[in-house]
């Protein structure tokens, strides 16, 4: 079978797996001439970079405030799929002769997850969830102090805080995560509702090993849904939240299950449930 050769290069290939102008050399050649053409110039012909990077960037910005905003707003309405801490976990499994690859994520909607769940998240991760708007000043201040004395990092992540990392954000820590966390919070508290954000935090967050939500920690600790969970089932899943991967609810250390009573004395102090309407926040005690 004859060869076609194009006449804008010397590369020869058959037709029928190359066509003529569609060989991969022709196709980034063209590329590159476009994007040449695309840098503005002087009336000298002096290729004016600075403007082209200015132009790049307000593109680039825009098109990030774009599909940012557009994900906060379509997972408004619609379930979470998928986490990127659940992509990087099902990766660490992957890569970890000693552990299964094990992804158990159910999404439900607020209807369907216990109100004792929802009262002892609050207690134990954000006692201030209904009243800040996604951050915790007084919090903040408290864990720099800590941390400045101390090697055993404190955190002062709110409820939004937690969830904006969750759903948007890569695991590791780094002061750039650190800074679209803000931005991702403050979105998320401009255009979800607090039901919304509680929504989504407790079906994205970790309670063990490849366990995603309250409703796959509800099947796969208890045997029931989420909707079903009592208030020592509720106050235990809540316990293991500072690490769920060291702490565990199959097995509690002393210390969880301390922790566990705290968590349901405070919730007795808020009088059993959470009123979204009408916030009555009691006073905190530390842990």
């Amino acid at each position: 079978m004859s060869n076609v050769q194009n006449p804008k290069s010397n590369i020869q290939c058959p037709p029928y797996i190359c066509p003529p102008n569609l060989h991969p050399v022709n196709i980034f050649a063209r590329i590159l001439r476009r994007w040449y053409r695309s840098i503005p110039q002087d009336e000298f012909g002096r290729l004016l970079w600075g403007k082209y990077f200015r132009r790049l960037f307000f593109k680039l910005t825009l098109w990030f405030f774009g599909i940012t905003i557009g994900f906060t707003l379509l997972y408004a309405v619609l379930p979470i799929p998928v986490t990127p801490l659940m992509i990087e976990r099902c990766w660490q499994q992957a890569w970890d002769d000693e552990r299964n690859v094990r992804l158990k994520h159910d999404w439900v909607s607020f209807g369907e997850i216990s109100p004792h769940l929802q009262l002892a998240v609050v207690c134990a991760e954000d006692q201030d969830f209904l009243e800040h708007e996604g951050f915790d000043f007084e919090a903040i201040e408290k864990a720099y102090k800590y941390n400045k004395n101390h090697k055993r990092k404190k955190g002062a992540s709110t409820i939004s805080q937690q969830t904006a990392k969750n759903v948007f954000l890569w695991p590791s820590r780094s002061w750039i995560r650190k800074g679209f966390e803000v931005y991702f919070t403050f979105l998320i508290e401009t255009v979800w509702s607090k039901e919304r954000i509680m929504t989504a935090y407790l079906n994205s967050i970790e309670f063990g090993d490849g366990i995603y939500g309250a409703e796959a920690a509800a099947r796969h600790f208890y045997g029931k849904n989420a909707k079903t969970l009592n208030r020592q089932e509720a106050a235990m899943l809540a316990s293991v939240l500072p690490n769920p991967l060291i702490f565990k609810v199959e097995s509690p250390s002393s210390k969880v299950l301390q922790r566990k009573q705290w968590v349901l004395s405070q919730m007795r102090m808020w009088g059993g449930k959470i009123d979204y309407d009408e916030p009555n926040t009691p006073k905190k005690s530390d842990k």
